[in-house]
This record gives C-alpha cells, structure tokens and sequence, in this order.
C-alpha cells in the first residue's frame, strides 16, 4: 500500500486556505501513485483552535469542508484527514475521516483528550467511548486509526481522570481489534529533543503490537506553539524507514510494502532545533498577523542581537529594523557592537538619542524631583527603558511594523525587565531561553551557521549590562546567570522544591531567585507571546496565581 504523508501548514481558522494546501497535496499525491494521503490531526481548521470552537456554525462549516474534499477522492487517492465534528446527542469530537470514491466512507473520534501543559481539550470535545475503539478497512487491510494523544497513554505527564479511560490503551486496544497498520494524525508541539521521544514511544507501541507504524505531524508556527514535523514510518521491528522534513512542509510516497532501507535518525544539536523553531515561529506569527517588517531597539548586547538575527532570518534583512538608542549611560563599545550587527545583516539601523528627552523629564517639576531625590535609581533606570519603548512603539505604530521584545527567560523570571519599555513589543521572540542559552545560540550562529563573526565577538564576551546607570552590570543584582539560569531550571522546568535545589546551590541564592520569581507573575501576564521551546514556558501552559504568598 503507497501512502503519501502531507505534512502540512494550516491556518487556525482559514477552512478555504487550508483545504487548498490539502488539494495541492491531494494533487501530488495522486500524481506519484499513492493510494491513501495521511494528513495531520485537525488539518481542516489547524491546531490547536481553541475557542474558535466555540463560534456558533464553526463546527459545521468544518464538516462542509470536510464533504467538499471528499469530491476529490472520485476515482483517485483516498485521503485520512484530522477535523472537529459532531456526534451523537450534540457532542463535538476531535475526529479523523477517510474519504474515498467522493464520500465519506469511515470516521473515528480522539480516545483520549490531553488536559494539561498548553492543551485544553476537554472544554471543547467528548472521548470517544472505549468501546467504540475499532480499526478502519481500506482496500481490503484494516488501519489503526488514532489521533496525537491516543499514542502518549501511559506517559509520565498525562492524565485524564476519567474511569472509562483508566485502563485503556488505544494503541493495544487497536491491535487487539486485528489492526495491521497503526496510524496516528498528530498535531505535536515542539519541544527540545521532542522528536527523539516520539520516535521512542512509537517504537515502544511496534515492539508491543508487531505492527508497522505511520506518525504523521502538523508543522508551522501557532501563536506559542512551533509544530516541527518530522514525520516518520516505523517498520514492525521498530526500525525507522522514512522521516520527513523537521520545519517545513513535506509531501513524502511511501509503500508500506516495499519500505526504503533502514534510516539513523539522529537528531540535529540543540541549537540547531532552538534557531528553526525560532524562526519558523517568528515567520508564521508575522505571516498570519498580516506584518511583513520588525522593528526592534538594537543595545549592542547579546539578546538583542541574537533577536535581530533570527528576524532576519525568518522575514529577510530588508524587512528587519533596529534602532540604536543610546543614553548617557551607554558605553560606546555598545554602540560600536550595534553598528557591526547592523552592517554584518544588511538590516535597515537608525540611530536615536534618548539623552535629550530623557532631560526634558528631569527638567520636569513633579517627575525631576523624584528622579533626583535617586539618582540612576530605579525609577530613572525604568525612565529610560520607557522612552526607547515609546520610540519603538511609535515607529511601529507609524509604519505598521511589528515591535520585537528581546527579553530572555531568565530575565522575565526574577522581573529584570520594565513594563511598558524593554517589556514593549507584539512578539518576546526569547522568552523561553534562557540567557545561557542566548549565548550558545549566539555562538552558534557563528560558527556553525553563518561560519563568520555575525554576532559580534565583543558582544558574546563583554559583561551583560543593562547601561541603565554608571558601572552597571547585571551580576550586580543578580547571581551570575550560570548560577540563576540553573536555580530557574528547577523552579520552573521541573517544579523542584527549595529544600531540593538548596542541595546543588545556597539556599539564600535559592529564595532570592524563588521570591523574585513568585512576586513578577504579574509582569509575565502582561509580557508578549513568545515560542515556546520547553516543557515548561512561560504563558498559557504555565498558570500561576498573581497574588499570593509563599513562605520558603
């Protein structure tokens, strides 16, 4: 049997565009022989659509298109494809249809609904009962058909809470059922490292069963969310025989009867996979949001930097503008390491002073008082990070250009960031690395992509430093970022408890770092989205009170 994987882009939302990217890959199909086209969970309206589920009659427009797509299917290659739809007493499923000989011809509904990190699927759908769990025939052989979360039962950070679900394992259940091919229509969020672990369940699933496997992903960037592809066919010993293209759209022939020879599957450095997700998220959140330039302040420091890069990268260095806004307190080292950055990109550098507006607030009766009464204090160094947010915001406002945040995660963390100033942007392209791992990006980007001083040297080796006072530098308050960025992984990453982190460093450093991280959910609830790279980011998958109080 030839299956061909559409590993496809969709548009949360756009039926007509996404079943036009589903035709064009129909077409392809069909052109290069195969019997049955395998498309991603939810393809019709993209994932995840959240509330757009909610919206009266968008359920069922989905479904038309779905019966519209099955017109493609007359006397050529079937398609599986992932939809919202609507069963008995009114129930909304998220389901997968074959389609063939111009109709809908099998559904079946998603067994398990994750409810935990980004996903929130029991607000929108009902399982699908376990005893309605069965195979789909098709030319003469029955296919295990499951969606996403069917396969990750089991897994360390699931749960679902639900009896009828308790024991039951929709991948065996499948094979117990006489399935001969195992297929999941997946919409798998990025992660680090992601795509070994799926190779790894999968591979658990085919050990266990006998059976071959086809896992085929959604890629594209989804307002947080970065879907990677990397889509995969698993022999019956468990062998990788095909994978797709990680990051990119991808439309592969494979005869389950005839597999290619044995692949090694290795996955790409860790900077490799934080640079595409980066950029492919950047790209599609510009894309979507109708935004064909950035704007973004240029400091001369290391996130900034890297922030500039990748929006280059992802929109063209032509569509990319920084402003370098010096104040009193900038070191010209700065200015000189934003200079090279603008001139190694060929992006659009304008250069601002802040140092006249930013007297005429200290000439001001009411604010000069308080700004004098400390100087450089925290409220002068706030000051100037509002007036370059200002400066960004009005030259986005005024061209129609995006403003890029460029604050790191650690950062956001401990609220080493202002409000309305460096916090001012549409899209916090860093805010899950942490500051380590902007400088490993950095040099990396040197190195290894570009294979030339891009990023300015000077820039990766210089003390990090806000310039918002004389002498300044961040490891005056706070601990060095080897230090801190470890204490955040625990807190944050993997929920570790103080008593437990005060082995590996002080436990004085420890409730520093946890007290400041309690106390600035506020400013994160307000900060920009950004892509989310981890287990733990900070945003909709991470809900943490405001108001509260902890004693550690």
């Amino acid at each position: 049997m030839r299956f061909a994987i559409g590993q496809v882009n969709p548009t949360i939302g756009d039926l007509h565009g996404n079943c036009q990217l589903i035709e064009q890959a129909h077409r392809g199909a069909a052109e290069n022989g195969a019997q049955l086209l395998v498309l991603p969970e939810l393809a019709v309206c993209g994932y995840p659509p959240k509330d757009l589920l909610l919206r009266d009659g968008f359920i069922p427009r989905c479904e038309a298109a779905v019966e519209r797509l099955a017109q493609l299917t007359l006397g050529k290659t079937a398609i599986l494809v992932g939809h919202p739809s609507t069963g008995e007493n009114g129930a909304h499923h998220n389901s997968a249809s074959l389609l063939a000989d111009g109709k809908v011809v099998d559904r079946v509904h998603k067994t398990l609904l994750p409810n935990y990190d980004v996903f929130d699927e029991r607000r929108y759908f009902r399982p699908q009962r376990p005893e309605r769990l069965r195979p789909i025939e098709f030319m003469g052989r029955k296919l295990g058909v499951h969606i996403c979360e069917d396969a990750w039962w089991g897994q360390p950070e699931t749960f679902y809470h639900i009896p009828e679900e308790k024991f039951i394992d929709p991948v065996r259940e499948l094979a117990r059922q006489g399935a001969e091919i195992l297929i999941n229509l997946s919409a798998s969020p990025f992660e680090v490292d992601k795509a070994a672990r799926r190779r790894n369940l999968i591979a658990a699933h085919v050990l266990q069963t006998g059976l071959p496997f086809v896992f085929v992903n959604q890629i594209g960037g989804h307002d947080d969310l970065v879907f990677d592809g990397h889509s995969f066919v698993m022999d019956s010993r468990g062998q990788v025989r095909h994978q797709s293209a990680g990051f990119r759209t991808d439309l592969d022939i494979v005869d389950l009867d005839q597999l290619p020879p044995v692949l090694d599957p290795r996955d790409p450095p860790r900077e490799y996979q934080l640079l595409e997700a980066l950029t492919l998220g950047l790209r599609d959140y510009m894309r979507r949001c109708g935004f064909t330039d950035c704007v973004l302040g240029l400091s001369g420091g290391i996130d900034s930097a890297v922030a500039c890069y990748i929006a280059a990268r992802a929109v063209g260095p032509e569509n990319v503008h920084g402003i370098l806004m010096p104040s009193r307190y900038s070191s010209q080292h700065s200015i000189d390491d934003a200079w090279a950055l603008v001139k190694a990109l060929g992006v659009d550098g304008q250069l601002v002073s802040i140092d006249d507006t930013h007297k005429s607030y200290e000439a001001m009766p009411v604010i000069g008082q308080d700004l004098a009464s400390q100087p450089g204090g925290l409220a002068d160094q706030n000051l100037q990070a509002r007036i370059r947010g200002a400066i960004v915001m009005t030259r986005s406002n005024r061209r129609g250009w995006i403003a890029l945040a460029t604050g790191n995660k650690s950062e956001l963390a401990v609220g080493y960031c202002t409000l309305y100033g460096d916090m001012c942007g549409g899209f916090a392209m860093l805010s899950d690395l942490y500051k380590r791992d902007v400088y490993a990006l950095a040099r990396y980007i040197n190195s290894t992509v570009e294979k030339r001083e891009v990023i300015p040297h000077s820039t990766i080796e210089k003390a990090p430093s806000a310039e918002l006072a004389p002498n300044q530098f961040d490891q005056d308050t706070l601990p060095a970022y080897p230090i801190l960025d470890g204490i955040l992984e625990g807190l944050v990453d993997h929920e570790d408890s103080i008593e437990d982190l005060a082995k590996q460093f002080s436990i004085e450093q420890v409730r520093w770092v946890a007290t400041r991280l309690d106390r600035n959910e506020f400013k994160r609830r307000q900060m920009a989205p950004g892509v989310k790279l981890s287990p733990r980011a900070f945003g909709f998958g991470r809900r943490m009170p405001m108001a509260m109080k902890l004693e550690y």
